[in-house]
């Protein structure tokens, strides 16, 4: 087998040649790898190689759905025994940390007969949706180098996208696998709250705004690799009633006729770039065509408000993280980006009932949503309100670093936050991916499916946002969408 041939087939489809004795994990694996070496010089997106591990992997005995089928993780909260765990930030990297075991999700997909061989690119502790950490540089887009793969998981969607393995490790507090999968031209599903582990180390992460999963190629491969780690562990805080069949099964399913919701119309009431508005309109009509119901309406929620009770439990947790680091390495501010400080010393200007009530909110917005869906499957929005950003471009501006460094300097993160500069700040940092949060929040499952790309050659992904234990439902919808349009043969320009 050569390069073309292995980018021509999902996870499957490639385990499927190793089953039947038409290749070998190991030929596999030394594919991947060279076309890592390729294309990582450029795009980046490999911080930590593990190849030799890999190899052992291959070496087998293997076992498993996916048995010999290469993958990456995400170099965030899917530790590998032994491995380096950096999560973006210097200080880990400094003292050259290492997983003392596997993650509960790294071991389910070992059983699953996966071949892991090394970590991606993330920002510091995924805070942001860009991957250009100080402590690696810059994840670029295989579409277009100069562009980003959008973030937290960046670098996993930019090899995915480069053909290096047909699907890599990502989890999402906000966006982190719907927001790169929608830069790369990949599908992302964001399971709902507590369908996929987090243990064994954690019961949930951040009341279960976040959700571990990855970002594929094709839906089955997405399918595939939910059936293999979903379901409840020792420390579930959210157990949940296994889907009614096998996801698998859901992708051949014919979804029936769907009543979608869309809307255009920025939530935080920030501009909404026309081809983002295109790909909506174009998958509207798309659906209409496959017997869908379609009509324009949006669920009455205060996302701003929203996005603000989000952030400050991103903030408290990154307090958290910085200090968690601090004792661990020893590390002084040196050891942390400028923004990585300033938002964990708002989060620690934070009062405990501050903290309560933001929490508190998400409840009204989770009944708000799930009264809207009521009438619909679905609500359908762009995944992002622009294409994929130039590389710096969403850096922190000099005027905000400036007033960052003030607030480690006096103090006055509570001052800020009651002048409104907060709530300005983030207002211009989220109108990026204003789409993106309602999901976490709400805890409910969505996904940015690859319907559209922007007349710079860059994909744009559109969004379905779904109900409580709906992922099946999602999937059999992206399945049929995948069929009618298909992107799996639509590749970047050789790097």
């Amino acid at each position: 087998m050569d390069f073309d041939e292995y980018r021509k087939l999902d996870g499957v489809a490639l385990a499927g040649l190793v089953a039947r004795g038409e290749v070998s994990a190991a030929e596999l694996l030394e594919l991947a790898i060279t076309r890592a070496e390729q294309v990582n010089p450029r795009l980046n997106g490999l911080v930590i190689p593990l190849y030799e591990e890999g190899r052992r992997t291959a070496a087998g005995p293997l076992s498993g759905p996916l048995a010999g089928v290469p993958m990456l993780a995400k170099d965030l909260f899917q530790e590998m025994a032994g491995a380096p765990c950096y999560m973006g930030n210097k200080a880990l990297k400094n003292m050259g940390f290492r997983a003392p075991h596997d993650s509960e999700l790294v071991k389910r997909w070992r059983q699953a007969g996966l071949v892991l061989f090394g970590r991606t690119n993330t920002p510091e502790f995924g805070a942001k949706g860009i991957t250009e950490p100080d402590s690696f540089g810059p994840c670029r887009n295989p579409w277009n180098p100069d562009h980003t793969p959008g973030g937290s998981s960046g670098g996993s969607a930019s090899l995915v996208a480069a053909g290096v393995v047909p699907f890599a490790g990502a989890n999402d507090g906000g966006g982190s696998i719907r927001i790169p999968a929608a830069c790369c031209g990949l599908f992302g599903l964001k399971p709902g709250r507590g369908r996929t582990p987090w243990g064994p180390d954690f019961g949930e992460a951040l009341h279960g705004l976040s959700v571990n999963h990855a970002i594929t190629r094709s839906v089955r491969d997405c399918a595939v690799l939910l059936d293999a780690v979903a379901g409840d562990e020792l420390a579930s805080l959210y157990p949940l009633a296994p889907p009614a069949r096998p996801y698998r099964e859901e992708t051949e399913r014919d979804p029936g006729t769907l009543r979608i919701a869309f809307s255009n119309r920025s939530p935080i009431g920030t501009a909404v770039d026309p081809e983002a508005v295109r790909a909506v309109e174009k998958t509207a009509r798309l659906l209409e065509s496959l017997g869908h119901r379609v009509e324009e309406a949006e669920p009455d929620i205060d996302v701003m408000a929203m996005s603000m009770d989000w952030l400050m439990v991103w903030f408290a947790k990154c307090a958290d993280s910085v200090d968690e680091m601090r004792r661990l390495t020893g590390a002084g501010d040196d050891g942390f980006e400028l923004d990585t400080l300033a938002m964990a010393a708002f989060g620690r200007s934070l009062s405990a009932p501050d903290y309560l009530q933001c929490y508190q909110r998400w409840q009204t917005y989770t009944r708000q949503l799930m009264a809207f869906l009521q009438g619909y499957d679905f609500l359908m929005t762009p995944t992002l309100a622009m294409p994929p950003a130039r590389i710096g471009a969403m850096a922190t501006p000099s005027l905000q670093q400036a007033a960052l460094k003030l607030v480690l300097k006096v103090g006055a993160q509570k001052l800020l936050m009651k002048t409104g500069l907060v709530e300005q700040m983030a207002r211009e940092n989220l109108k990026y991916t204003p789409f993106t949060q309602l999901a976490n929040v709400t805890g409910v499952p969505a996904m940015s499916v690859p319907l559209h790309w922007c007349d710079n050659g860059l994909p744009l992904g559109v969004q379905f946002v779904g109900g409580h234990g709906d992922e099946g439902k999602l999937l059999s919808l992206a399945a049929q969408l995948e069929r009618a349009e298909p992107w799996f043969d639509r590749v970047p320009p050789e790097l």
